[in-house]
């Protein structure tokens, strides 16, 4: 056997060939392998890769050997993620608005990486990143990072808070005083990422856009809020929260046309109580943090649907369409 620099990483490198270079439809010959393998430098004997192949089988990997006419070829056939499985987590990473458009590039090369060069290629045509609207803020990988070091440490954490002014500049939120919470979750809602925390100067559960908060650190006493944690239902909440504006939590009673029950339940819930009122409509009673959001959301259904309780949310739906016929 020639000896090479690289020919003890030898079974290692056969595994990159046949992962990079095959795939269910695409095959390799043994004299394919061979001259791949010289390319890194390293020399092999037939003999020697058949051990090395069925070595890799053993460990694991679903190599396909099969002959056609008189070549034998070879080929990776189940892998840890299928293609569809890819397609979907790049999909995933282009449509998360808290990941900026430089990581989610860095983040879909690295998914290409776990395909066929033949795979890779399909992945990279559908990479749309440049155009959609993302985060600026290049901290939050840290930011959650760090999130998730205090919940498992227990801990409270200080950070600053900002928001975008007309210059598209960072403007700090409290003159740059620190927030100080319990974390106790992290939220994908909404197309951003939320961290849901204890205030316990105000006594009560927030949250906060992950890619706003600046030098998070951990204040090192012990979080607050646990009897608040220990009944809280993350689905719940985000399904009340309408573009995680807080509001104060009501019972709404909404009166609909049955073809907006798919909304309803899409927006709430399967387990949405739906009563009918005659043959063309229903009404739903739901638990919502009633915030401009909130009135929008419903303003938007159009003449389908109407707020029809209780009479403060009423009269604040009034203002609202009084405010907007002021506006325009």
């Amino acid at each position: 056997m020639a000896k090479g620099v690289n020919q003890k990483l030898k079974i290692i490198y056969l595994m990159k060939i046949l992962l990079e270079k095959t795939d269910e439809e695409h095959s390799i010959t043994m004299q394919e392998i061979k001259e791949s393998l010289e390319a890194y430098g390293i020399g092999a004997e037939r003999k020697s890769l058949y051990s090395d192949i069925e070595s890799l089988r053993q460990y694991g990997m679903d190599i396909i050997g099969r002959q056609m006419d008189r070549t034998y070829y070879y080929s990776v056939g189940n892998r840890q993620f299928e293609l569809a499985e890819l397609k979907l987590l790049v999909d995933s990473v282009q449509a998360a608005k808290f990941i900026t458009a430089k990581k989610s590039n860095e983040l879909i090369k690295k998914i290409e990486s776990m395909a066929s060069k033949y795979e890779a290629s399909k992945l990279h045509r559908q990479v749309y990143v440049a155009e959609r609207v993302k985060t600026m803020n290049e901290s939050i990988y840290y930011n959650v990072d760090m999130i998730h070091a205090a919940i498992g440490a227990n801990s409270k954490i200080t950070f600053q808070y900002f928001q975008w002014n007309v210059d598209k500049k960072m403007e700090l939120r409290r003159g740059g005083s620190l927030y100080e919470v319990s974390p106790w979750a992290l939220s994908w809602s909404d197309e951003n990422y939320y961290l849901i925390a204890f205030d316990s100067l105000e006594d009560k559960i927030k949250h906060f856009r992950v890619d706003k908060m600046l030098h998070i650190e951990m204040e090192g006493s012990k979080r607050e809020g646990k009897k608040c944690f220990d009944e809280f239902d993350m689905a719940i909440y985000t399904r009340k929260m309408f573009g995680m504006f807080g509001g104060e939590e009501q019972m709404v009673k909404i009166e609909c046309e049955n073809a907006l029950a798919g909304v309803m339940i899409d927006r709430f819930g399967k387990d949405v109580a739906i009563m009918k009122k005659d043959g063309e409509h229903f009404a739903v009673i739901v638990k919502v943090a009633v915030s401009r959001q909130f009135l929008s959301w419903v303003i938007a259904l159009g003449e389908g649907a109407k707020i029809v309780g209780p009479e403060s949310v009423v009269e604040q739906m009034k203002k609202e369409v009084d405010r907007l016929t002021k506006q325009y």
